[in-house]
């Protein structure tokens, strides 16, 4: 696999598992096209303007340490803010994250992580089996 190939497929995988997470976890179904993000997180305006500008800003690993202290895996909102802030920070990619010393791989990394801890490992292991 060549290296656009790779990263093209990581970038897959990391919407992939949004979706997923955010069907699994937040009991919606994931309309990627069709709504803001706001609307298909369930975010307040302010909450994700504010995780937005710090990862454009490139305070990609303060926004993640921000949200993995703030969390509660129990709360709704608390793992859609953390799912959109591992989807908009992939899109965001490699070159632009490796700038900010973060990478696809650490997007793709920690959602692997909040799957776990939301109970759902083995629906990633079967994603990542295709």
């Amino acid at each position: 696999m060549n290296y656009e190939t790779e990263k093209d497929y990581i970038l897959r995988l990391i919407k992939e598992i949004a979706r997923t997470l955010s069907s699994l976890a937040l009991g919606k179904k994931y309309e990627q096209e069709d709504l803001s993000v706001q609307s298909r997180y369930g975010l307040s305006d302010d909450r994700f303007a504010y995780i937005k500008n710090m990862v454009d800003r490139g305070e990609v690993n303060e926004a993640e340490n921000i949200l993995l202290d703030q969390i509660d895996y129990g709360e709704k909102t608390s793992v859609a803010e953390l799912i959109f802030f591992y989807e908009y920070a992939g899109i965001k990619g490699d070159e632009f994250l490796k700038k900010y010393n973060y990478s696809m791989e650490e997007v793709l990394e920690g959602l692997k992580m909040l799957a776990d801890h939301l109970g759902y490992q083995d629906v990633l292991e079967v994603m990542q089996s295709y």
